[in-house]
């Protein structure tokens, strides 16, 4: 199998404007400072560098010299480990299993709640992935009463998974009981309103909340 090589000389993200798993990769970027191309793509019309490097053809695709990534999970350690300032994940490796696990079940079950309420937002299979991310939110509030943060008395990856999704509620016509927003809303607001947070949305995620 040949594999295509990759001419550019600096780290380079190709990425949509709107999707969830390419906000995750830029808040990344822009929390440890990267300097990164970042190429805003549409996902019916690839390049054909991106094409050649990508067997799959998907994005958000990571490029850094002979290294191709196009899998999110894996670009986001890849980032945290080969830019070690600031730590994302925890040092001791029980705390870093307990972290990847937050990861993949909101990746599993809260993403695909999203992806099921924007393909058909009014489909019974919408209303019952809407109803499931509400109470699901609604359940963990309470742990925004004790850490600043989710899990942690730190930002980490577990918040580059929420910030996109928490942004995107409006879109999912998802109203949050009262006892969740009192918890829920500071730290969303501790979230939105980080330097980083703010460098990731392109000019479409920004109107989300225009």
């Amino acid at each position: 199998m040949a594999v295509a090589v990759n001419k550019r000389s600096v780290m380079t993200l190709f990425s949509d404007t709107s999707s969830i798993y390419s906000h995750q990769i830029r808040l990344v970027l822009a929390e440890k400072g990267v300097t990164v191309e970042v190429e805003l793509v549409e996902p019916n019309n690839l390049p054909q560098e991106l094409l050649d490097l990508n067997p799959y053809g998907t994005i958000p695709t990571l490029i850094d010299r002979d290294l191709t990534l196009f899998e999110p999970h894996i670009a986001l350690e890849y980032l945290d480990e080969r830019f070690p300032h600031p730590p994302l994940m925890p040092v001791y490796p029980i705390a870093r299993a307990q972290a990847r696990l937050v990861m993949f079940r909101v990746r599993r079950e809260w993403y695909t709640a999203y992806e099921t309420i924007i393909k058909a937002p009014n489909s019974p299979e919408a209303a019952n992935a809407r109803k499931t991310l509400q109470d699901d939110l609604t359940a963990i509030s309470a742990l925004f009463k004790e850490k600043p943060y989710f899990m942690s008395e730190d930002f980490s990856l577990n918040d580059c998974y929420m910030a996109p999704l928490l942004w995107r509620l409006p879109l999912l016509d998802l109203t949050l009981p009262k006892v969740a927003e009192k918890n829920l809303l500071p730290y969303m607001a501790r979230l939105f309103e980080r330097h980083s947070f703010i460098e990731s949305l392109t000019d479409d995620e920004k109107k989300i909340r225009a």
